[in-house]
C-alpha cells in the first residue's frame, strides 16, 4: 500500500510516495526550498509542486512545525506566524484540487510515529523520546508505545533561552560551532529533558542524524540509551503517510 507523505520544514519541503508495508519511500523524494517568508499560501503552493512532481492523486499526509489540533495550527515554529489559526488540512486540500483527503500532524510527532513502528523505537514500551535536531528542535514523546502529541520540548528553557536556540543544528551552523562544542550543548539539553521525563531511550533524528557518529559518542552522563534515528531524515515523510492511512480507516 502506498500513501503520499510531505514534510514541511523551516528550510525545505520534501515528499514522496511511501510504501507502508516496508516503511520506506517508494520513490526518491523530491525537495523544494521553503519560501521566505513561509506564509500559508506560499508553502501550500510548494506542497502542490512536490505532490504534482509525482502525478499523485490519492490521500496525502503532511507534517507541520508547530502544535496541531484538529488539522489546525495552534503555534508556528520557524515559519510565518500567520499560520496560527490556519486550517492546514483544508488549505492544502483546496490547493490540491479540493477532493484530495489531507491529514496534518506535528512534524516531530510524525517522525516519532515512523521510528516507533519501523525504526529505532520498535518494541520499546517504556518512555521513549525522539528529538529532531534541525532548524529547531522537535520532539515526540511516547509511553507504552502511545504518542503524547504536541510535546514541543524544543521550547524548554535552557540557560535563559529556548533550547532550540542553543542546541539545534541551525545553532551549530549559525555560530560555526565545532562538533565537540555543540555536543556539550546537546548534552546539557538532554540532561534537562531526562531530569523531567526519565526516558529509557532517546532517538536523535533530523538531517544531522546522518552524521550521528560525529557527535553522539561525545555525549556523556546520560542514563537513557541514546541512538540515531534509523529512518534518518525520511521519518517525517513516512510518519505523515502513516497518519493519512490511519485517517482513511476512521
Amino acid at each position: 500500500m502506498q500513501i503520499f507523505g510531505v514534510d514541511i520544514g523551516g528550510s525545505g519541503i520534501k515528499g514522496a510516495p511511501v510504501d507502508l508495508d516496508r516503511g520506506d519511500l517508494a520513490k526518491e523524494r523530491h525537495k523544494v526550498l521553503t519560501p521566505q517568508p513561509a506564509t500559508p499560501d506560499g508553502v501550500a503552493d510548494k506542497v502542490r509542486e512536490v505532490v504534482e512532481h509525482f502525478g499523485w492523486t490519492g490521500p496525502v499526509g503532511a507534517t507541520f512545525p508547530g502544535v496541531i489540533t484538529g488539522g489546525t495550527a495552534r503555534t508556528a515554529a520557524n515559519v510565518d506566524k500567520s499560520w496560527i489559526g490556519t486550517d492546514i488540512e483544508s488549505l492544502i486540500a483546496d490547493r490540491l484540487g479540493g477532493s484530495t483527503p489531507v491529514t496534518v500532524l506535528n512534524d516531530a510527532d510524525a517522525a516519532g510515529v515512523a521510528e516507533m513502528h519501523f525504526g529505532a523505537g520498535r518494541d520499546r514500551k517504556g518512555t521513549v523520546i525522539l528529538l529532531t535536531l534541525g532548524t529547531g528542535i522537535g520532539s515526540a514523546l511516547f509511553t507504552g508505545g502511545r504518542l503524547v502529541p504536541n510535546s514541543e520540548l524544543g521550547h524548554l528553557e535552557l540557560h535563559g533561552h529556548d533550547a532550540e536556540k542553543r542546541a539545534s543544528s541551525k545553532a551549530k551552523e549559525d555560530e560555526d560551532l565545532s562538533w565537540e562544542h555543540w555536543a556539550r550543548r546537546v548534552q546539557k539539553y538532554l540532561a534537562h529533558v531526562e531530569m523531567l521525563f526519565s526516558p529509557e531511550l532517546f532517538i536523535i533524528g533530523g538531517g544531522v542524524s546522518r552524521k550521528s557518529h560525529k557527535f553522539l559518542p561525545l555525549i556523556k552522563d546520560i542514563k537513557a540509551e541514546l541512538v540515531p534515528a534509523q529512518l534518518q531524515n525520511n521519518a517525517g515523510i513516512v510518519g505523515a503517510a502513516m497518519a493519512a492511512a490511519e485517517s482513511q480507516k476512521a
